[in-house]
């Protein structure tokens, strides 16, 4: 369970660890933010500056503030992931949804 944990709030990083060339993020070049600063100190080999910065690049257009945050702490307490996708409230469930619908355009932007 820990290590899905784990895989559900780190999703991003491993959805886009793929094999884009650190030059062709283009506009994503210094987009800084919770996210991304959480993503680098995560200390995972997959996140770069160049991902991180294209993640919150994601996360800036397509999730509010109150998201990113949520966000950006899955990385420091990846058991808030897990308390989210499992909660039975609709607030939780909507966040989730708007969380899995990020995850995929952060693969797909940045991977």
């Amino acid at each position: 369970m820990k290590s899905f944990v784990i895989l559900s709030a780190l999703i991003v990083l491993t959805a886009c660890s793929g094999g884009r060339e650190r030059g062709s993020l283009g506009s994503t070049r210094g987009a800084t933010g919770g996210i991304s600063r959480s993503c680098l100190s995560a200390d995972r080999s997959a996140a770069t500056p160049a991902l991180c910065e294209c993640v919150q690049s994601v996360a800036n257009s397509e999730l509010s503030r109150r998201d990113r945050t949520r966000v950006a702490d899955f990385f420091a307490d990846p058991e808030n992931a897990n308390e989210m996708k499992t909660s039975d409230t609709t607030a939780n469930g909507s966040f989730w949804k708007r969380y899995r619908a990020f995850t995929n355009s952060a693969g797909n932007r940045c991977g």
